[in-house]
């Protein structure tokens, strides 16, 4: 039997002797990530009814790797009109929130995140242009603009210092002319801070 424990231990030993996880998310640190995400569908050059964002956003890490993050987004959707028109609207948002750690793996390198923020800033219908190509009035303008975003979010963890991320994120803005609901999804880097 004592052969037995003997060759267990030395297997284990064997197997995770040496290594050493890495320390991540600890309270203190900070992280830059640059997100760039579809909204509202999947857009390309051409669509009518969907948009993109890019984000840039500063998180600081508390007590349990829970996060406040603050930053910036800049959003572009399209409105169909007629029958192969768009009209673009803009907004641009300034955004504080906090992520809750929901759960990670063993070795650090996986990290689940919910959120709940709070935006505010300026959107802009056709860029102030209240006449359409066609002569026809704009009766939707530019205006302030303020509310708040669900997040659900996963960091994967390349190194000590760069990780990947994936977002879905449902934001809600009232004093908003054209849309209050938008739901994004996209990709991002994240730079750890020491």
């Amino acid at each position: 039997m004592k052969k037995i424990l003997a060759i267990f231990a030395v297997a284990v030993f064997s197997l995770c002797g040496g290594k050493a996880f890495a320390q991540r998310c600890l309270p203190g640190m900070s992280a830059v990530e640059i997100k760039a995400n579809m909204a509202d569908g999947f857009y390309t050059g051409n669509s009518r009814n969907c948009g993109y964002s890019f984000g840039v956003f500063y998180s600081v890490y508390k007590g349990s790797a829970n996060t406040w993050s603050f930053g910036g987004e800049y959003l572009q959707t399209y409105k169909p009109y007629g029958a192969k028109g768009r009209i673009p609207v803009a907004q641009f948002t300034g955004e504080v929130g906090y992520n809750l750690h929901l759960l990670s793996d063993y070795s650090q390198t996986f990290h689940l995140y919910g959120g709940v923020s709070a935006l505010g800033g300026y959107e802009t219908v056709n860029w102030g242009k209240s006449v359409l190509s066609d002569g026809s009035t704009l009766h939707d303008g530019d205006n302030f603009i303020y509310g708040g975003a669900l997040t659900l979010s996963a960091d994967f963890y390349l190194s000590d210092k760069i990780a990947l991320t994936a977002n879905i994120k449902e934001r809600f803005t009232f004093g908003s002319d054209v849309q209050i609901f938008h739901t994004q999804y996209g990709v991002g880097v994240k730079f750890i801070i020491e």
